[in-house]
């Protein structure tokens, strides 16, 4: 948005009163109420991202740990818990606590019941498009993974369930694991005429060409919109090459700039960015990045509440996040005059699924696309006693279960888990059935192995995780949390210098050597020779593990979370949650 700065101090208070009402009871109350939105403006953006292919209800504990470094620390997204209620100004307890943060989650979750499901989100995007006629439906990506309907598909129920919903435009991030062949036929065969999928950032390799349109066009009201799609830019690194062996991706900051330039030129009024970058990187590129309105963020899940206004050259970027796994639907009003956006109106609203009735038509193709598969989605594998959770900066409990299961199964000393944020909560009574596990596990590269490793390559390999998530340069934050471990001990400072982040390392308490080679469990290795050799899936692993479990039961999993060095203070930091 081109504001000067009056406006722009407008645009700030817009953000904390407007966008978000922090004095408004709605935002305390039980749900309902706050899903009656008058239309303000005449331009709306709807957004959804990260749902990873979950298209009933669950439950999803926010992080406890979400830490942030340098600049970031204590800002949005990096809060946790109690400071993400008091920034938000929300009441604790209430609906919109619970849906926001990890407190007192297992008792929060039995008072409010699930969050999310395509049918109940069905239901709230036909609600906000009877009131703001031309609305457009964005979808960040990561919808067609996650989870084992979607794996068997080969991501066509998630492709059907999201035409039905009416996504308008989509970029992408996990869908490219289903290959660059898979991708292309989607988007040329199924989305054709429907949805547009962007993303100025993926070019061939050999000659630099567009491999899809950078942007889409669409009218709204008399008013020109270009949405310009960035998909997640460190794909060929956080996930195996081989799948888009012939395109290259990267953040692309001067490209953008450049299509932002050419669509301002030609006139268009409003202009956003549909990203994958993660939200750190999205503000970094906001205040480096001239004349973008917005820009809708996703991959790092955060659940952000409202619209963090940036500066830059241009004027002021709004960036937003709405969360994962079908919790929220981002609704962006722009009030447009004159050629230009004037004033915005920004909410995050959870889906609360007894208080969204399920959209008949959505509910139906729901049952079609899961009735071939529901004697294997319901087989009951185990039971938990305590709460399985994953998200966050380090080992959750669903971590250490697999880790503890791998380490059982392969006689190994070590584990490790990749720093994966997917995957639903179990509360403790709740069964695992072979539909929740596969929502921890269902990717298409899901070889265990058992590999020796020396001590000095396990802690390259913690220090190397620990950089791409605490580096103080977002552009250097390569995704995911940081790796999970199993039967390891050990020390982190996450404001330290590269490489000396990770110390006191310790396997069964005594200190962990060098030279010394362990046997370490693992799975989701992104190289091509792991591929070729084989082995079973992980799944496999710990199915077998869970039904060896003494009565069916599964103890509560105490996360090998290390001992954190200078993060006391940090309001990201929650850790009695």
């Amino acid at each position: 948005m081109n504001l000067d700065r009056r406006e722009w101090l407008q645009a700030l208070g817009a953000a904390a009163l407007s966008g978000l009402n922090l004095n408004s009871a709605a935002w305390a109350a039980e749900p309902g109420g706050f899903y009656e939105l008058p239309r303000f403006g005449n331009v709306s953006f709807l957004h959804m991202t990260d749902c990873h292919a979950q298209l009933l209800p669950l439950h999803y504990r926010e992080p406890s740990v979400n830490l942030g470094v340098g600049a970031a620390k204590g800002q949005w997204p990096h809060l946790a818990g109690e400071a993400v209620l008091k920034a938000a100004g929300v009441a604790p307890g209430s609906a919109m606590a619970h849906a926001l943060s990890c407190l007192d989650f297992s008792a929060q979750a039995q008072r409010h019941g699930e969050i999310g499901g395509f049918a109940h989100l069905a239901t709230l995007v036909r609600q906000l498009r009877a009131s703001r006629p031309g609305a457009l439906l964005l979808d960040g990506g990561d919808s067609w993974q996650g989870s084992a309907t979607a794996l068997w598909t080969n991501g066509q129920d998630m492709v059907d369930a999201c035409k039905l919903l009416g996504v308008d435009v989509m970029t992408g991030h996990w869908e490219f694991t289903l290959g660059a062949a898979r991708v292309q036929e989607v988007v040329a065969k199924d989305f054709k005429g429907q949805i547009d999928f962007v993303a100025q950032n993926i070019a061939s390799a050999d000659f630099g060409d567009p491999v899809f349109a950078p942007y889409t066009l669409r009218q709204q009201n008399g008013v020109t919109c270009a949405v310009i799609g960035q998909a997640f830019p460190y794909t060929p690194v956080a996930n195996p090459r081989y799948f888009v062996p012939d395109w290259t991706f990267g953040i692309q900051e001067a490209q953008l700039q450049q299509q932002v330039d050419a669509l301002r030129a030609k006139g268009v009024a409003v202009v956003v960015l549909l990203s994958h970058n993660g939200m750190d990187v999205d503000l970094k590129l906001a205040s480096r990045v001239r004349g973008l309105d917005a820009i809708f963020g996703g991959h790092t899940h955060d659940a952000v509440p409202l619209a963090v206004p940036v500066r830059n050259a241009g004027g002021t970027t709004l960036v937003t996040n709405a969360g994962s796994h079908g919790k929220f639907l981002g609704l962006m009003d722009f009030d447009v005059k004159d050629g230009r956006v004037r004033d915005f109106r920004y909410r995050l609203l959870p889906i609360f699924s007894r208080q969204l009735a399920p959209d008949p038509a959505m509910a139906a193709l729901i049952a079609k696309l899961r009735a071939p598969y529901e004697k294997q989605l319901n087989e009951t594998l185990a039971v938990t006693d305590g709460l399985l959770w994953r998200r966050g900066n380090f080992n959750g409990s669903w971590d250490q279960l697999i880790c503890d299961a791998l380490r059982a199964e392969q006689d190994a000393e070590l584990a490790f888990s990749p720093g994966f944020r997917w995957g639903g909560s179990l509360l403790p009574g709740q069964a695992i059935t072979r539909e929740r596990l596969m929502d921890q596990l269902a990717i298409t590269y899901p070889t265990a192995t058992r590999t020796l490793m020396s001590g000095e390559q396990i802690k390259t390999v913690l220090e190397d995780v620990a950089d791409n998530l605490f580096n103080p340069d977002p552009y250097y934050q390569q995704g995911g949390d940081m790796v999970r471990t199993g039967g390891l001990s050990w020390r982190c400072t996450p404001a330290a210098a590269m490489g000396r982040r990770i110390d006191e390392l310790r396997v069964h308490g005594q200190p962990l050597q060098a030279d010394k080679r362990y046997a370490v469990a693992g799975w989701a290795s992104v190289s091509e020779e792991v591929k070729q050799a084989g082995g079973p899936p992980v799944w496999t692993l710990v199915e077998r593990w869970l039904k060896r479990q003494p009565g069916g039961r599964v103890a509560q999993r105490v996360p090998d979370a290390p001992a954190l060095v200078g993060v006391a203070d940090d309001p990201g930091y929650s850790p009695s949650a």
